[in-house]
């Protein structure tokens, strides 16, 4: 009897070690690439260069073949863009220019088609431009969600592809630049290490660490290939889909969607901690982070045995995104999917805050213009300019609520 119990509880820690040691990997992941030691992993500081050599190492711990332009770095060098609507240079000389390194990968299989499978590394540092913290003390932007936790899920994901879904090939990129305007994967796409005309898709992941209660998980890019729909419906048990068919948005699968690659992007959602010093690893939700890199295996491991994918053009929402001169002060709530746009946060002493609007309260009307989404509520708001008064309409715990604004 008592060799069986021993038996048993053999097999019990041994069913459960593997469970164990991925919540380990992902925690020490995301804990030393947003630790204060890093000072939040800016493009081009010594923070940035610890974070590319912790990831080259990790590349290295799982056998993956370097495929940067400098081993697994593949350097980048810009000039900081003055005019928000101008391009940015790269490769200049001169003072104040910047050099990122893009950190890639590579697990040859021997195939013709290769998956690429990205999320960016850098972050704010001490508070750059981009940052809504509001403090006159000088902290570090630690980035845990925003984006170690997409780093986190990369690696988890190349230690499982290894010698499974063998008709690809793989390509990792941890990108830099991200926060400075998608620059490290714009650099590799005009610079590619690989033939970019054999790459099948790409997948992204930026902030998916923050998987809340309702399990709602954004995934954009569903329209660029015709067999994205029905492959994340497929696979899926666990997740309230929020699906956007756009190749169009603010994080890196934008650079290979307009180089006509198929994408599909990853995304947990904002909170009131984005961009923020309070953004920690502590806060993260990694039961949630190994649900999401299962149901990226699982969409993975479904497109095993296709060829390389059919691209398809999608609506450019952001050729129609309108421009405005002020703003609420509002955190938007990019995971709803009702009617109006639902307030995720506010940010102190704004339009928003001073009027007595509240987290979680759905915009409906904003001067004239009925907010349905989104994009009508960019709409509504680029009309103002700075000191304009309005009336906007609020739904809050069932009650519509009316509150003068002024900008």
């Amino acid at each position: 009897m008592k060799n069986i119990l021993l038996l048993l509880a053999l097999c019990l820690i041994i069913c459960c070690k593997p469970n164990t040691i991925i919540q380990n990997n992902l925690k020490k992941d995301v804990s030393f690439l947003a630790s204060d030691e890093l000072e939040g992993r800016q493009t081009g500081t010594k923070g940035e260069k610890a974070a590319a050599a912790y990831i080259e190492n990790r590349f290295k711990e799982l056998e993956l073949l370097p495929k940067g332009t400098n081993g697994f770095l593949q350097p980048f060098t810009f000039k900081p863009k003055t005019n928000p609507h101008e391009e940015v240079k790269f490769d200049v000389n001169g003072d104040g220019t910047i050099t990122g390194n893009n950190v890639i990968g590579y697990l040859d299989n021997n195939v013709e088609n290769t998956i690429i499978i990205g999320a960016h590394y850098d972050h704010l540092g001490f508070g750059s431009e981009g940052s809504l913290y509001r403090d006159s003390i000088k902290a570090v932007h630690n980035g845990a969600d925003d984006n170690a936790s997409g780093i986190a899920i990369l690696l988890h994901l190349a230690a499982r592809l290894k010698q499974k879904n063998t008709n690809n090939n793989y390509l990792f990129m941890a990108f830099s630049g991200e926060e400075m305007g998608l620059l490290g994967s714009n650099y590799f796409v005009k610079n590619p290490t690989i033939n970019t005309k054999k790459v099948s898709y790409m997948i992204n992941m930026d902030m998916v660490g923050r998987l809340k209660q309702d399990s709602a998980l954004a995934v954009y890019g569903t329209g660029t290939s015709p067999i994205f729909k029905q492959t994340l419906k497929s696979n899926n048990n666990n997740f309230k889909l929020i699906e956007k068919e756009s190749g169009v948005g603010p994080s890196d699968h934008t650079s290979f969607y307009l180089a006509n690659i198929p994408v599909l992007h990853f995304f947990t959602g904002q909170h009131e901690d984005y961009h923020k010093p309070s953004d920690d690893a502590e806060k993260l939700n990694y039961d949630g982070m190994e649900t999401i890199s299962n149901y990226i295996f699982n969409i993975i491991s479904d497109l095993n045995d296709n060829e390389k994918l059919v691209f398809t053009k999608t609506k450019n929402e952001g050729k129609n995104t309108p421009r405005f001169k002020v703003g609420l002060g509002v955190i938007p709530d990019y995971m709803f999917d009702g009617k109006g746009m639902r307030i995720d946060g506010i940010s102190e002493g704004k339009p928003a805050q001073k009027a007595g609007l509240q987290k979680g309260d759905i915009v409906l009307k904003l001067g004239d213009s009925l907010v349905v989404d989104m994009m009508s509520y960019m709409r509504a708001l680029s009309v103002f300019k700075k000191g304009d008064k309005s009336i906007v309409v609020v739904k809050r715990n069932q009650q519509k609520i009316e509150k003068e604004i002024q900008f």
